[in-house]
């Protein structure tokens, strides 16, 4: 049994974020004593690592995390939208017609 304390240091998070983690995933049910005091059991420690590493390392969303441990969601995040847009109408000579003007703007000024 372990305290949210010990938790916190060793994922490296702090304490609300664990509290928060709680609520938003069904599977971390942890022991309250008296003063509302929590005990996370090696279980919940290992499920709290498992998210640890799907939101913090891997880009999930929550909801995308909580889809994932429930077995309904990708085994990788969905790519980020590119900067550079792919098969689009864009005049790349334009843009850069453009930009030359700006530096030659900023370079009399």
């Amino acid at each position: 049994m372990r305290t949210i304390g010990e938790v916190s240091t060793e994922l490296g998070v702090k304490p609300h974020i664990l509290r928060y983690w709680e609520a938003q995933f069904d599977t971390i049910k942890p022991l309250k004593r008296a003063g509302g005091r929590r005990y996370y059991r090696p279980e919940d420690v290992e499920m709290l690592r498992t998210i640890d590493r799907l939101l913090n390392r891997e880009g999930f969303t929550v909801r995308g995390a909580r889809q994932y441990l429930a077995g309904k969601a990708p085994a990788t995040p969905a790519p980020a939208p590119s900067a550079a847009p792919t098969g689009s109408s864009v005049d790349i000579q334009g843009l850069r017609a453009i930009r030359d003007r700006l530096a030659a703007a900023l370079a009399s000024a």
